[in-house]
C-alpha cells in the first residue's frame, strides 16, 4: 500500500503538498523517543507521533521511513516542514489519537 492510499483510507491532511505520496507502506510505528525510534523502526514505515520538531525527519531519513504521522490535531513547525522538502518525506497529519490512528492503520495493512 502508498502513502497516497494510507492518506485516503485514514483521511489525513498532508502539510508538506509538493510531497511525494509514492513510497510504499510496509508497517507502522508509534513512539515520540527519537532515541527508540531511531533503534526499533524500520525502513518502510509509518511513523506516529506528537513530536513537531525538524529532528524528526532526521530521524525518518536515517531509518527510511515512508511518511510522519502527527496526531491529536498536532502541526509541524516551519523547520520540520522545511527539513520534510529537503528529505522528501510526506509529513501527514490528524486529529485523532496515535491508539486509533495505529488501530486503524493495524487494519487496513492487514487486509
Amino acid at each position: 500500500m502508498t502513502v497516497s492510499e494510507i492518506v485516503n483510507k485514514l483521511n489525513l491532511k498532508v502539510f508538506n503538498k509538493n510531497a511525494d505520496l509514492s513510497p510504499e507502506v510496509k508497517d507502522g510505528f508509534a513512539g515520540d523517543l527519537l532515541s527508540h525510534v531511531m533503534g526499533k523502526s524500520d525502513e518502510g514505515q509509518v511513523w506516529i507521533t506528537v513530536q513537531t520538531h525538524k529532528n524528526v525527519l532526521a530521524v525518518a531519513s536515517l531509518n527510511d521511513l515512508s511518511a510522519v504521522i502527527l496526531i491529536d490535531g498536532q502541526t509541524p513547525d516551519k523547520n520540520m516542514l522545511e527539513a520534510a522538502e529537503e528529505e522528501g518525506i510526506p509529513i501527514l497529519g490528524s486529529n485523532k489519537s496515535a491508539f486509533e490512528i495505529g488501530g486503524m492503520l493495524y487494519e487496513i495493512l492487514r487486509k
